[in-house]
Formats: structure tokens, sequence, C-alpha cells
């Protein structure tokens, strides 16, 4: 399933990322609210996640963490705000150390996914905000915005599935938002 759209607006400090899915709305809400499901789909494959943590309620946490090739460990959370199943969900995103508490040096995103009906599927509009400009490029230079053209890529991970819009590990050399869309998003699990 292809983006749709990604647009980075410098003025409102946002990422936008939308997507189209061959799917109806609740089987790609299904993904978020399973963390195993979730795990074999969110980030790069090079960077599987494991959820460690899984609460997607209002006041609810998710602790995961992504494993490089070399066995580096990358640590993140979300803080879930509000959740209107089916439909959407809102939470910030942050990075985070070993035991999961937030990294200040790192800048923290608001977000809000979205998911409506739209020609047989599901269109999800994935709004990531920032505090300022410098926290935007940063998640840039971490890979926050990295591969979101769905694209025919096959998931080396597994079968196949639906990645969220997460932040990927810092690649080597750091891409800019439109050198390298591929991969997040791929056919939903089984």
């Amino acid at each position: 399933m292809p983006v749709v759209d990604v647009k980075t607006d410098l003025d409102a400090l946002s990422l936008t990322i939308v997507a189209d899915f061959a799917a109806p709305v609740q089987r790609v809400w299904e993904i978020y609210a399973d963390p195993r499901q979730l795990e074999r789909v969110w980030g790069p494959p090079e960077f599987p996640s494991t959820f460690v943590d899984h609460d997607l309620r209002p006041g609810g946490r998710m602790n995961y963490y992504m494993s490089g090739p070399e066995g580096e460990k990358y640590c993140g959370y979300w803080r879930i705000a509000e959740v209107s199943e089916p439909d959407s969900f809102t939470f910030a995103d942050g990075f985070a150390d070993a035991d999961f508490n937030p990294n200040p040096d790192l800048p923290e995103s608001q977000n809000a996914y979205s998911f409506t009906a739209h020609d047989g599927g599901t269109r999800a509009t994935f709004v990531a905000t920032y505090a300022t400009a410098e926290g935007l490029q940063t998640r840039a230079r971490h890979g926050h915005g990295r591969g979101r053209d769905l694209g025919d890529e096959p998931d080396r991970r597994a079968a196949g599935g639906l990645s969220a819009d997460g932040w990927s590990p810092p690649p080597s050399p750091p891409p800019s938002l439109g050198d390298d869309r591929r991969a997040i998003v791929r056919r939903l699990p089984s």
C-alpha cells in the first residue's frame, strides 16, 4: 500500500504521513492494539522491536526497544493521551534510557494517529508535532520519517504487516526525510 503524502511543515513543527491500506479500519486498528502484531511491524526490519509494556488506553504507556544488527538496544515510549477505538489515538512519543525513563536530551513529539474508511480500505494519517524546529530536525536525523513509502519491499522479519510511524535508531549516515522512504508500512500480518 502506498504512502500518498509525506509533509514536513517547519511552521507547524510537524511531520504528516498519509497512507492508504487495503484493509478495513478495524483491521488496521488491531495492529496497534496487539503488542505482538505491533512489534512485528514497528520500525525498519533491521531493527526489530519488542514491546515490554503495552497499554493502549488513556493514561496508558507503551515501552519498547529496538534491537540493532550489532546488538545495540534503542528504547522508546508512548504515553497515551486519548483513544477512540478504532478511529484514532494520541500520544507522546520519546526516546528513553534502558529503564524506560524519558531521555530529556532528545525531543519528545506529540502524535495523532487517525484511521478512516477510504476507497474500500483505510486511510491512515500520522501527525507528529514537535516543540521546536531543532526537535523536528533531531528526530529526522534519528530516522523519524524514514521508510514511509510502502513500496513492495518484502518484510524480512515476518510474513508482512503494517508498521507504525515510529522512530528509527540513528542510521549511518542520517537520511533526509526524502531519501529513504520504503518498507515502514507493509502487508498486514495474517
